[in-house]
Order: structure tokens, then sequence, then C-alpha cells
């Protein structure tokens, strides 16, 4: 209680003051720091591209997790321990360190510049972490880099209690790769794929800080920038400790109705009950 509950009750009651320290005082209006977010462009700038990154990553780590839980699945396949290590290790790398390999990478003078220049698809190098698309794709390929193994793992599990026999009736029934995917693979796993869509979900939703950080770049850091990111610019760099938790109060609340909605929507179209 006093750990854990009594500074969020903290944290609710600051939300609704102005200034810091001494001079923190009630606002008046009361909701003026929650008015006053949906005016400011930055953060509107920030919860749009949150939900772009959520949008675009779950989909693709879910599809391509599960077709690389299917491929390293085969029994036939040589060396599968070492290719699931390979494949899982970017989850066991340190946040900051990720996050520094791939601003080395994409440097105005890194490897991929230098690649792209000597195969002639660029005439000069190309600031990458200088310009909000290719920032935004960067961050993206990062993140789905550093979990499509987390997610593997899981599918992998699900998938060892799918009998060897299912697959190879249905090769002798003619079903190609992507049938056995679709007629095996889904159903076998449909428990696993619920739970995985809602733990991505809150991934998502609460990672990329330390990478988003770490690839800093002043050009773009308002136009890169998540939720998270926005708070620790407004309540560590300009001090505004009230409006800083207002936006992470409603992070959290629209996080916690997002993923009850998304749980509630699968299990609804589905046989399976996750939890």
């Amino acid at each position: 209680a006093v750990f854990s509950f009594w500074p969020m009750v903290q944290a609710f009651i600051t939300s609704f003051t102005t200034g810091a320290g001494v001079n923190q005082k009630m606002a008046d209006p009361i909701f003026y720091n929650y008015t006053r977010m949906f005016a400011d462009r930055t953060f509107l700038r920030s919860v749009g591209n949150t939900f772009l990154y959520l949008a675009i990553e779950v989909p693709v780590m879910l599809v391509l997790a599960i077709l690389l839980a299917q491929l390293l699945n085969n029994r036939d396949l040589k060396c599968r321990g070492l290719f699931r290590t390979m494949v899982f290790l970017p989850c066991a790398t340190s946040l900051v360190s990720y996050a520094l390999i791939f601003k080395s990478l994409f440097a105005l003078d890194g490897l991929i510049n230098t690649i792209f220049v000597n195969l002639g698809i660029l005439e000069t190098n190309y600031n990458f972490l200088g310009n909000t698309g290719s920032a935004r794709a960067i961050i993206i390929i990062a993140l789905i880099w550093r979990w499509t193994g987390y997610n593997m793992v899981f599918y992998l599990a699900g998938l060892q209690n799918i009998e060897y026999s299912v697959y190879e009736a249905a090769k002798i029934d003619g079903a190609n790769r992507f049938q056995q995917i679709w007629n095996v693979t889904l159903p076998g796993i449909a428990p696993i794929v619920v739970l995985m869509m809602i733990l991505n979900l809150g991934n998502v939703l609460n990672a990329g800080f330390e990478q988003i950080f770490n690839l800093y770049n002043p050009l773009v850091y308002e136009t890169a920038d998540i939720i998270d990111t926005f708070v620790y610019r407004i309540s560590l760099v300009e001090a505004n400790y009230s409006l800083g938790t207002a936006v992470g109060l409603l992070k959290s609340v629209v996080s916690f109705i997002l993923i009850v909605t998304s749980y509630k929507i699968a299990n609804k179209y589905s046989d399976y009950t996750v939890f």
C-alpha cells in the first residue's frame, strides 16, 4: 500500500495541480492539465506515433514470429537449436546496447550509408536519423528485430503440442506450406496467438523509450516522439511534473482499456479462452 498505491494516489492528485515545489497548487480550472495536453501539437503527434508503431509492429511481429516458429519447428532442419538461438538472441540484448547499435548502423557515416552509396542506391550519404519518415521506420525495424524472437519462443512451445503426424497427413492430402499453417498451425496455437496479441499491445505501448531516447536527434525528437518520451521531456527536462503526470495517467488508462477490449474481442471470436 505504501510503495504502490499511495504513489498512484499522489500522482492522481499531482495531475490536478500547477507549479512545482513550494509553488505547487491546485489548478484553476481543475482539469487544466488535461485540457492543455490536447491543445499541445507535440503531444498529439506523440500519440499518433505511438499508435502508428502499434498498428505496424504488432501484426508484423505476430505473423513473422509464426512463420519463423513454423520454419524452425521442422524436424528435417539441421542446426535447429543454433537458428532458434540466433532468432531469440536480440531479446537478450540490452535495450540501450541495441539502440546504440542501430544508431551507429544508420548514422550519416554508418554501415548502411556506406553500403547504399557503394551499391549506387544513394548518391550521397542520407541522414536517416535526421528525417522524420526514416527515423520512424528505423524505430519500427529495431523494435521488430528485438521482439520477434520473444514471440517465436511462445509459438514454438505451442507447436510442441501439435502432433507431427497431423502435418504429415496434411502433406498426404496435398496441403502446401501455407495451407498447413492456416489449417493446422493456427487452430492449434490459437490461445497463444490471442495471448501474444495482448502481451504485444502492452509491450509496444510501454516499450521503445530507451530506443528513441538513445536514437535521439534534435531534428526529429518531437516528430518521432512516443508518449513515454514526451512525458520524459515534459517532466524531467522542462520540470512540468503536473502535466507529465496527467499525460502518464491518461496513457495508463488508455492502455488498460485497449488491452481489455482486445482481450474481449479476441475471446468473442475465438473458441478458446486465454484466462
